[in-house]
């Protein structure tokens, strides 16, 4: 089983990763703005202070992102001349179509202000700061052998449930929030306090049901309580319509609606899942009483995250804790 479900997830994260045939430049609000195409969602922030990253792509995707971020940096100029250059990428989690740029395109960037920046004091200015919670470190360097180029790796990680950053970047205050055991164990969602968005990683997705990665600390309730955090941040403008918006790991931008909606619907799933546990159902008998047939018309579009899949993984996360 457990060799099952690790090649699921990687086939899964293969599949996210495919890029598409150009980067696309989604305005968002005000000074924030979505990278679509690029593997997952990259969400920007652009202003007097710079560029700050959330994810970076994949790695073949590179120069197209870092092409669409010099348009936007021509676009935002200051006094004349265009926005200071990246200074932070934040990962929202391990997998490669979210972190697959960081090498190159924190390589592009820069590190203007101190800090506590892994390496050498005289490296500190080449490079953007690349943020993450440190399980995310610990999963990309198990035993200190990276799995990843060096430069690639996270310089500046935080072991407690938040951080945020030191100061105003671009106008507003920046938090990051880390979602144990989600769509994996070092997951965080990051809220710009200003400008009332959220980027939620992969526990967030318009396009499939809930991925949870098993092999790297995932679990559906993890993702459940992630999905409940960004609600509790969030606030709707008219009947959970507007108001703070929310970028997904992968699919459009949301609005409160939107992932009420899909909370929904895995807490649902979760609870139908439970209750068969709980009679002793084998996974053959949990798959075909169809505990997702109410949304498979939406979800079930993607080949590499069929419902199955979807009852498979919830089935094991949930059994460990019967």
């Amino acid at each position: 089983m457990k060799t099952i479900l690790v090649s699921l997830s990687i086939a899964v994260v293969s599949a996210l990763a495919q890029p598409k045939p150009h980067v696309e430049i989604v305005p968002v609000r005000g000074h924030i703005y979505m990278l679509a195409g690029a593997g997952g969602n990259i969400t920007v922030s652009i202003g007097p202070d710079g560029v700050l990253l959330v994810d970076s792509g994949l790695a073949q995707m590179s120069d197209q992102v870092l092409a669409a971020i010099d348009q936007l940096r021509q676009r935002v100029s200051v006094n004349g001349a265009p926005a200071k250059p990246i200074r932070y990428i934040i990962n929202t989690h391990l997998h490669p179509d979210h972190i697959g740029g960081n090498e190159k395109i924190g390589e592009a960037g820069k590190t203007i202000t101190g800090g506590n920046v892994a390496g050498d004091i005289g490296d500190a200015g080449e490079g953007a700061t690349i943020v993450s919670h440190e399980k995310v470190l610990d999963r990309l360097s198990p035993d200190g052998k990276p799995t990843v180029s060096f430069k690639a790796l996270p310089t500046l990680t935080f072991l407690s449930n938040q951080m945020k950053l030191s100061q105003f970047f671009n106008g507003e205050g920046i938090q990051i929030f880390h979602e144990p055991a989600a769509h994996t164990d070092g997951d965080s969602i990051v809220f710009f306090r200003g400008s009332d968005v959220i980027s939620a990683g992969d526990i967030f997705l318009t396009t499939s049901y809930p991925i949870i990665d098993l092999a790297n600390g995932g679990s559906l309730q993890g993702i459940i309580d992630g999905l409940n955090h960004i609600l509790d941040l969030s606030v709707s403008e008219f009947r959970t319509e507007g108001g703070t918006l929310v970028i997904p790991g992968h699919g459009r931008i949301c609005d409160t609606a939107d992932v009420a909606y899909y909370r929904d619907m895995a807490t649902i799933v979760r609870d139908r899942i439970r209750a068969m546990i709980k009679k002793d159902m084998t996974l053959a008998q949990v798959k075909a009483a169809k505990p997702t047939a109410d949304w498979d018309p939406r979800y079930d579009k993607n080949t590499f995250w069929t419902p199955d899949m979807f009852v498979e993984a919830a089935y094991t996360s949930l059994s460990k804790v019967k």
